[in-house]
């Protein structure tokens, strides 16, 4: 059957080309996307939110301390120089403190956890110094905070804030960012680590639900492939395979394009059968038809053999009467294969039995020697001989309706030469190759079917043709199990019979309708 499309299937599926992918494959990447999508928003939502809620308790706590350090130092409280601000009561773990007079860095430095002290490195009072400085926050240590900096210091990141006391110093307070930094590290690993998790878990289920989902289109892609396999162009065709019941129900995306196919697989079979009805009607006529003009043809050339020997003609009836003889000729040799075909669409069992192909074959091309000493015959024949269990007369009429045929459609002097042998699967071969010039290409997909001819202008000798010599040859090659190649270009045209080289005594299936 020829292809309803001219598109190229792909040989294959490749990651590089979607358009390859199962349907399955795609759901379970769009879902996955989709997840990842949903995941990567919601984890910087709750980054962003828990970011600021740690920023404003470290805020809190930078504002108390900021307080503590800014009330230690102020002067008047004791004698002598103000206070150093990082020795205030209730100064946590890696708070730093500095205070600056009249441009110049008096103290500073900065807790460790065991409650020593440790100065900064020059690049740090540089940065403490270019700090923008707001006025002291007034209210206790409850009140709202001046603006908050981050900066990188030798000793990490710390969050820091300089205010101008009531006596005119400015105090530097900064606590560090790395407790806040460390908790967001873990709130990102663990998002990603549930993310990942999620979506291993989600990516499985999803794959075992939609395979279960798609799997009736599994049902309906074998359905589909063996309706595609059968040989729904010719003979009776059972089409008894349908999509089960499970992958066919109504209810459901899926199951709607099951019951559609199934529905279309019945009328389709029901074609086929009103087809068939109709061929064996056709082959019954024909077959009936044929054999009731044997008799009347019969009789005309009985008559016109008779009219011959006792009746004396002039020269115009006697010419008269040749044609009458000539067409009745042809007419039976019609009936005669309209008659071979009818029986092999039947299915008749040969007649097998030993038979030698190279002694049939010299037979027979002998006999086309005589009929036609104007074309070069020649033998190519193997040692030992080809021989297979077979219909001998069949054969026969196999090896004269080819010979036949490059006898009448190539012109004198052409070479035609039949060969024997055996493949190397051990069937038996025959070839018969002319040089004549060639089957046209329109006419090589059709000329096995029944009263297909070429162009009367190639037919030589003015020999007429049935049209039905080659599809006889293909029904007999057919019905021994075998098969039948054409190769034809101008110069050079051969078929090429392949018969099976061993054949059992069981009854052949009914040749197709060509």
């Amino acid at each position: 059957m020829g292809k309803l499309s001219g598109a190229e299937p792909r040989s294959g599926r490749s990651w590089l080309h979607p358009d390859t992918w199962h349907l399955r494959t795609k759901l379970v990447i769009v879902t996955t996307l989709l997840l990842v999508g949903i995941c990567t928003v919601v984890g910087a939502l709750l980054y962003a939110t828990m970011d600021r809620v740690l920023t404003q308790q470290l805020d809190g706590q930078l504002a108390q301390a900021s307080y503590r350090a800014a009330e230690y130092g102020t002067p008047g409280r004791s004698s002598g120089p103000s206070r150093d601000p990082l020795d205030a009561p209730g100064q946590g773990a890696g708070t730093l403190n500095a205070r600056i007079s009249n441009g110049v860095l008096v103290t500073s430095g900065l807790r460790t956890s065991d409650g020593t002290r440790v100065a900064l490195t020059p690049s740090d009072a540089a940065t403490l110094a270019s700090l923008p400085v707001a006025s002291q926050q007034t209210g206790g240590p409850g009140a709202d905070l001046p603006t908050a900096v981050e900066r990188r210091l030798s000793a990490g990141s710390y969050r820091l804030v300089a205010v101008k006391t009531a006596y005119g110093d400015v105090v530097v307070t900064g606590l560090p960012l790395a407790s806040t930094e460390s908790t967001l590290n873990s709130l990102v690993l663990t998002t990603v680590l549930v993310s990942l998790g999620g979506l291993v878990l989600v990516g499985l289920i999803g794959t075992v639900v939609i395979r279960r989902t798609m799997k009736p289109l599994d049902e309906l892609s074998r359905v589909a492939g063996q309706v595609a396999q059968l040989p729904l162009d010719a003979g009776e065709v059972a089409l008894a395979m349908r999509v089960p019941q499970a992958a066919a129900n109504p209810g459901t995306e899926v199951g709607q394009v099951g019951n559609a196919l199934n529905r279309m697989l019945d009328n389709v079979a029901g074609a086929l059968e009103a087809r068939q009805a109709s061929e064996m009607k056709v082959r019954q006529f024909v077959a009936d038809a044929s054999h009731e003009l044997r008799t009347p043809l019969t009789a005309i050339r009985g008559y016109t053999d008779m009219l011959k020997l006792t009746e004396p003609l002039t020269d115009q009836g006697a010419e008269s009467l040749g044609r009458v003889e000539t067409q009745s000729l042809r007419m039976s040799r019609l009936v005669e294969d309209l008659l071979t075909l009818a029986r092999l669409d039947e299915g008749q069992p040969l007649k097998r039995g030993p038979v030698d192909l190279t002694q049939l074959l010299v037979e027979t091309v002998t006999d086309q020697k005589v009929i036609s000493p104007d074309h070069v015959w020649r033998l190519n024949l193997p040692e030992d001989p080809v021989e297979i269990t077979a219909d001998g007369a069949k054969l026969h009429q196999v090896l004269v309706n080819l010979l036949s045929n490059a006898r009448k459609h190539t012109p004198a002097g052409t070479t035609v030469t039949a060969s024997a042998g055996r493949s190397a699967r051990g069937d038996a071969v025959l070839t018969v190759t002319d040089n004549g010039p060639g089957i046209p290409a329109d006419l090589q997909s059709t000329v096995f079917s029944r009263f297909a001819r070429a162009d009367k202008a190639r037919t030589s000798g003015g020999e007429g043709s049935t049209g039905l010599g080659l599809s006889i040859v293909d029904a007999i090659v057919k019905a021994h199990g075998g098969s039948i190649d054409l190769t034809s270009k101008p110069g050079r045209t051969e078929f090429a019979v392949y018969l099976p080289g061993a054949l059992s005594t069981a009854a052949p299936a009914p040749a197709p309708a060509g």
